[in-house]
Formats: C-alpha cells, structure tokens, sequence
C-alpha cells in the first residue's frame, strides 16, 4: 500500500477553546483560522494547561521560544504547530478553498506553503461558487434519495452516476444544484442508469498511477469491484474507492473476453459472476486490473 505522508482530517472546533501564541504577521492568520472555525482562543499557556485545551499554534518570532512552548505544550497532550517549522509539527494547516459548506485543503506536508496557495488559486477559477449550494441540495434530498433507494449500494451508485463528468450533478456545473430535488426523485432520465452492471477492463502497464488516462482514473474512483490479475503496483491501486472490494482474478488467455468466461468456469470462488464478453451480473461496476509491465517496458 502506499504511504501517504500525514493523515488529512476536518477538526471541529466550534466552541473549543485552542491555544493560539505570539505576536505579528505569523501568528494573525492562525487567530484568524481558529475564529473562522469557531475557536476560542486562549494565549495563555499555564492557562491552556490548567484547562485541559488539546490543540496549539506557535508562532513567535524567537525561534528557542518556539522550541520551548512546542516542548511544554506537547507533555501537556497538545498537538502542536509550530508555524515554519515543521520539524516541530505534530499536524500542519493547509491552504483553503471555501465553498461552505465544502471545502477544499491542500497540503504539502510543511514542504512549501507557497505551492499549496498558488494550487488553491488555480482551484478557485475552476470550482464554482455554487459547489456549497450543491452540497446543501445533496444534504437536503437525502430522505428522497433514501425512500427510493432504501439499498445503501445502490444509493451511492446512484451518486456516482449523478456527480461523474457529464452527469446530471457534475460538480463543474454551476447550474448542478437546481436538479438536486428532481435527481433524487428519479424525475431525471440518468437517475437509474447506475443500477446498470458494468464491467471495465485496465490494462496496467506502467508503476506510475499519473500514466493512468483520466478515464481509467474515474472507473478507478467509482469501482465497486476491483479484479486484480497479477501484482498491481500499490500506487495504481490507492487511486481506487478505500471501500471497493478487491479480488484477485486470473485471466488465462483470450483478452477482455476471456473474463467471463473464467468467472463462470470458477477461477475465483469469491469474484462476482460475470456473463460472457464482460458484462458482470453484480450490480454496479466491476473494474478488472490486468498488470503487464512488459507493454511499459
């Protein structure tokens, strides 16, 4: 599996008072973060101890200060940034696109803030203003979705279909969230296409997941079921859903072809049927991951 290098997360801290240190132009955005999420700030440290506070930004200009604070906040079970030293962070921040109630962060580990905002820019022109006016909608129409979807499976597929590129949701639309009620309803001629099973072939020929085209990228994203024939190198198979079921899959011969017809013979007593030529009988998509490396080489 590949390794990611920090483990992203949403804190709330709405009402949670969090430890906010030192003066000038380092320490103003961090007040400003803890504010726009609803902190309470406490620039205090005996203070924060004594009130059992659990997050912390450094940021005075004195660098052994810094070292000393990080120290002493950090046996008191704070997690710690220290602002430009990451070396002493136990989480950094990330450069953020706000479109309430999504949001997009970027990080870089620490590496360079600089890269993370001019990223976030590029985004900025890209996403629409009313990507949170969609994310209401899609909060709104949950029971709707749930009554005529009670499958949870089925729901999600219908979500995929729905959010792809093209579809009737595509994010990129900024007209996406007026047919929210309607998709959900199933008044939409795409609404059922998800229920459909599909089975797609992937030639993987190279270790590198960014030789993957957009396409196989989205089957990828949306699979799920993963039929893996040969050893798939981790970095292709983090680009999959964490929650797609994975199987090995042995193909004899015959090409794309040949896949149904090892299923139905039993080369794997734990895949999905699938009828010959490649349409599988499990519901949604089945992505078949074919390794040949000697293609790359």
């Amino acid at each position: 599996m590949s390794r990611i290098a920090s483990l992203p997360l949403f804190h709330q801290i709405a009402g949670s008072q969090v430890l906010v240190l030192g003066d000038g132009p380092a320490a103003e955005p961090k007040r400003r973060l803890v504010e726009r999420a609803g902190g309470v700030i406490v620039d205090d440290l005996p203070r924060a101890i004594d009130e059992g506070v659990r997050l912390a930004f450094i940021a005075y200009e004195d660098a052994q200060a810094c070292e000393v604070a990080a120290i002493n906040a950090r046996c008191a079970g704070m997690l710690v940034n220290v602002v430009d030293r990451p070396e002493l962070c136990d989480f950094t921040t990330p450069s953020i696109l706000d479109r309430d109630p999504l949001l997009v962060a970027i990080g870089t580990g620490g590496a360079s803030a600089g890269l993370a905002k001019h990223v976030r820019l590029r985004l900025e022109r890209v996403l629409p203003e009313t990507l949170g006016a969609l994310a209401r909608a899609l909060e709104a129409a949950r029971p709707a979705l749930r009554m005529r979807l009670p499958d949870g499976a089925d729901r999600r597929r219908a979500v995929d279909a729905g959010l792809r590129e093209g579809g009737v949701l595509d994010p990129l639309d900024p007209e996406a969230h007026a047919r929210v009620a309607q998709w959900a309803e199933g008044t939409l001629p795409e609404s059922g296409a998800a229920a459909r099973a599909t089975t797609e072939l992937i030639l993987v020929t190279s270790p590198d997941p960014e030789d993957l085209t957009i396409r196989q990228a989205r089957l990828l994203g949306e699979a799920d079921l993963l039929l893996i024939h040969g050893e798939v190198p981790a970095a292709i198979l983090a680009r999959a859903r964490a929650d797609a079921a994975r199987r090995q899959f042995r193909i004899d011969g015959g090409g794309f072809a040949a896949v149904g017809a090892a299923a139905e013979a039993g080369s794997d007593a734990q895949s999905p049927t699938m009828a010959k030529g490649g349409a599988s009988t499990r519901p949604g998509l089945t992505v078949v991951l074919h390794w040949q490396p000697e293609a790359w080489a």
